[in-house]
C-alpha cells in the first residue's frame, strides 16, 4: 500500500501543475515532475502514476495545437522511437532506480552540451546553425523512446532536436503533443506487464488530474505571449536542471 502524507500530496501537487504547463509552454520541465513523483513514490511506480497526468496534459496540448503541426518530422520519428521503448522496456525490467536516473541525466546533458557546441560553432564561423539531417533525427527518435519509457524524461531530449529544427514555438509545441501522446499511450501496456501500473496507482493520479487541466490552459495563455529567443533559452535552462535533478 501507498500511504501519503499533506506534503507527499502537495509535491504531487505542484508535480501535476509542472505537467500540465509543460504540455502547452515548456517543454522538458516535466523532468521535474519526474523528480518530484520519484521523491513521493517508490521510483519504478511513480513512473506509471506520471505517465497518466502526461497523457492527460498531452490530450489538451493537442487540442489547442492541433493546427500547428510539422508531420514529415513526425513520420521521420515513428521506427527510431519504437526501437528505443522496446529497448527501455528492457532496461526498465532489469536496472535499479539509481540507474535509470543516472543514465537519463548523463545523456541529457551529453545532448545539452552538444547543443550549445553546435550553436557556438555556428556563431564562431558566422554561420546559421545547420538543421540536423535524417541520420541524427533517427538517433533522437531512438534516445527520445528510451528515456521517455524508462523515466517519462523524453520531453528534453525530444526539446533538444525540435530545437535544432528551428521550429516556431506553437509548431514546436503541437508538434510535441502528437509525438508524446503517440508514444505515452504505447507505454501503456508495458508499464501494466511490468506490474507498475495497478488500481491503486491510477487512483493517485485521478486525483491530481484538475491540476494538470488547470495549468495546461494558464500555460496555453503564456506561450501566446512568449518570444521565440527566451522560450529557447528556457528549454535550454529547464533541459539542464532536469539532467542535474535526475543524477542527484
Amino acid at each position: 500500500m501507498i500511504e501519503l502524507d499533506a506534503s507527499g500530496w502537495a509535491l504531487l501537487g505542484c508535480a501535476a501543475v509542472i505537467v500540465g504547463a509543460s504540455k502547452t509552454m515548456l517543454p522538458g520541465a516535466a523532468t521535474l515532475a519526474v523528480a518530484l513523483f520519484a521523491a513521493v513514490l517508490p521510483a519504478r511506480e511513480s513512473t506509471a502514476a506520471l505517465l497518466i497526468l502526461l497523457i492527460v496534459g498531452d490530450l489538451f496540448a493537442i487540442w489547442m495545437y492541433r493546427k500547428t503541426v510539422d508531420w514529415t518530422i513526425l513520420r521521420r520519428l515513428i521506427w527510431p522511437v519504437i526501437i528505443g521503448v522496446a529497448v527501455g522496456t528492457v532496461f526498465l525490467g532489469a536496472a535499479s532506480d539509481g540507474a535509470v536516473r543516472r543514465v537519463i541525466g548523463v545523456i541529457l546533458l551529453a545532448l545539452l552540451g552538444f547543443t550549445l557546441w553546435r550553436r557556438r560553432r555556428a556563431r564562431t564561423v558566422q554561420e546559421r546553425e545547420p538543421k540536423p539531417g535524417r541520420l541524427a533525427g533517427y538517433g533522437f527518435g531512438s534516445l527520445g523512446g528510451f528515456t521517455t519509457m524508462v523515466a517519462n524524461a523524453g520531453g528534453p531530449v525530444m526539446s533538444m532536436y525540435l530545437l535544432a529544427m528551428r521550429l516556431p514555438v506553437t509548431t514546436f509545441l503541437g508538434t510535441t503533443a502528437y509525438f508524446f501522446f503517440t508514444v505515452n499511450v504505447s507505454k501503456i501496456p508495458f508499464h501494466i506487464g511490468l506490474g507498475l501500473l495497478n488500481w491503486e496507482v491510477f487512483l493517485i493520479s485521478a486525483t491530481l488530474i484538475p491540476m494538470v487541466v488547470v495549468a495546461a490552459f494558464i500555460g496555453r495563455w503564456f506561450a501566446g505571449r512568449i518570444s521565440q529567443k527566451l522560450f529557447e533559452r528556457l528549454v535550454l535552462v529547464l533541459t539542464a536542471v532536469g539532467a542535474v535533478n535526475l543524477l542527484l
